[in-house]
């Protein structure tokens, strides 16, 4: 597999995924960005290219982890502001809204969230990508979702 097939196979899933880690756009294109690089310099890694979604997806995870751990000093965008990625929310939920929530959440909870919902895997493929039990899987989806509904629709509580 080369690199531009990657990209142009996967690109649209990276962003989103990127998008809803960071919940900025600019923030997203320079993850993206960053991971592709990575995945061509480490393409001869890939060792099953079924799997090339996830494995790009994986290289965003840990890029984000890497940088709300050491953040960058912060920057000026000079470029116009790009459309948000086109993950429709649910019905009567703003889409700033569950942004803002989703940023309000951990990262273990976040990425949780974003992988269940945003890429359809499913709690062993979760696990394994995070390299965690199931069970950590799930106790993290329960409490994302929680604070997910406590932070968009406080009066149902």
């Amino acid at each position: 597999m080369q690199i531009a097939e990657l990209v142009t196979q996967h690109y649209t899933a990276v962003y989103r995924v990127a998008y809803r880690l960071t919940g900025s756009t600019q923030d997203a294109e320079d993850l993206t960005q960053q991971a592709f690089l990575d995945a061509q310099r480490h393409l001869p890694s890939l060792r099953e290219p079924s799997r090339a979604k996830a494995w790009v997806c994986m290289i965003v995870r840990n890029l984000f982890r890497q940088r709300v751990r050491k953040p960058e000093p912060a920057t000026v965008a000079l470029d116009a502001v790009v459309e948000v990625a086109d993950a429709v929310p649910p019905e009567g939920v703003d889409r700033d809204e569950l942004q803002q929530a989703l940023n309000a959440l951990p990262e273990e909870f976040r990425t949780v969230l974003v992988l269940y919902y945003f890429e359809d895997l499913n709690y062993p493929q979760i696990a394994a990508e995070l390299g965690v039990p199931i069970g950590t899987v799930m106790s993290r989806l329960s409490r994302g979702k929680q604070h997910l509904r406590q932070r968009l629709n406080p009066e149902r509580l």
